[in-house]
Formats: C-alpha cells, structure tokens, sequence
C-alpha cells in the first residue's frame, strides 16, 4: 500500500446511558465493534484499538494502547492514537459507529496529503471530530489542549491545517448520512436495529 495510513478504533467511553459496552452491542446480529473492522481494516496497514480496559477485546487480537495522559476523554484518546500510529496519518473513528461507509471514509484518506485533519461536516455544519483523518502535526496542539485541560474534540483545529468536507461531497456517497450514527442510548439501538434490517433487505446477501 503506497503511503499507507493507521486505522484507530477509540473505545474509550463509559457507555453510562447505554448501560453496557456499546463496541460489543449487537447490531444486525453482529457486535458493533466487528463491523467497524470490518470496514476499515481495508483501509489501512495498521489497526490500533484505544482502550483504557484492553482485556475486554482481546478477543479481537489487535493491538491495544491505553491513554498515554490519562483522564482526558476522547481527545486523551484521540492523542494516544495519533502518537502511538506508525504512519504520518491516522484514520480515527469511535466504537460506536455501526454504519461507516469505507468509500466515505476512503474519499477522506484520499485528501490528508496537505493537511493535518480532514473531517467531514455534519449537516448542521458541526465536524464529526470521531471520523475524521489526523496527522501526527496535530500532536503538539493536541498536548497542549490536554495539559491545559481544553478538552473539545475541536480545541486544537485553529492551531492546525483543517479540510473540512461538506454537502455534495458527502451526500454523492452516503446521503442519509448514516455513517454518523452513533450508540447512546438503548433508543440508539432499537433504531440502529431497524436500519440494519433495512439495509440488508435493499442488499440481500
């Protein structure tokens, strides 16, 4: 793979308002964390797992970091996987995501060559800061976000080379914007459930 990238799956939450691990929910008769590999795997050369409780996927066989400064939420995370990736970019998507689109994902790898985040934007206009592509420039932003406790995803973007994707771009590839669905709540899931369902009834397998 030519100039290749690292994959980094953040399974860092409490999932307090699921009631139990979100990466390991079932959806569509898979655990959540499964189809995300499923879809980024091909993606990369490398694939990192952050996760402050390691023995609960060891049965997925993949490398596995904890936070390197620890207690700092999705952007401590976010810092472990982009210094402990061995590639100059990083692939960075949550646990719970069950329905990211690879050639959505592989539009933005294909942009990072001159920046340091390509994220997509939301319709509201608001970054989905956890699918997004980081380059180890964003390190020493980072750093200083977390030593000065500023933990938005975001606090870091003015200090950094930022492409942001948007409209058309998005909606060409993924236009009910699924891939931005993500497991909070146990109403996340009944609906997550119900898409699935859809989705395998328009691609049967």
């Amino acid at each position: 793979m030519a100039n290749p990238i690292s994959v980094a799956i953040l399974a860092g939450g409490q999932s307090s308002r699921m009631g139990s691990n979100k990466a390991l929910v079932r959806v569509g008769g898979q655990p959540v964390i499964e189809r995300i590999i499923e879809r980024v795997q091909p993606l990369g050369e490398e694939l990192l797992l952050i996760t402050n409780t390691p023995d609960v996927y060891t049965h997925l066989s993949l490398p596995t970091y904890s936070d390197v400064v620890p207690g700092k939420g999705p952007l401590g995370g976010l810092y472990t996987a982009i210094v402990k990736a061995h590639h100059e970019h990083t692939l960075a998507v949550s646990c719970d995501q069950p329905f990211l689109n690879p050639a959505l994902l592989q539009s933005l790898v294909d942009l990072r060559h001159t920046f340091d985040v390509v994220v997509p934007l939301a319709q509201d206009g608001y970054p989905q800061s956890m699918h997004a592509i980081y380059g180890k420039g964003c390190a020493d932003a980072i750093r200083r976000c977390l030593d000065a406790d500023r933990l938005k995803m975001i606090a870091f973007f003015a200090e950094v080379r930022v492409r942001e994707v948007s409209g058309e771009a998005i909606d060409r590839i993924d236009p009910e914007r699924l891939s931005f669905f993500n497991l909070n709540t146990p109403e996340d899931l009944q609906q997550a459930e119900r898409i699935a369902t859809r989705l395998k009834g328009r691609n049967p397998q």
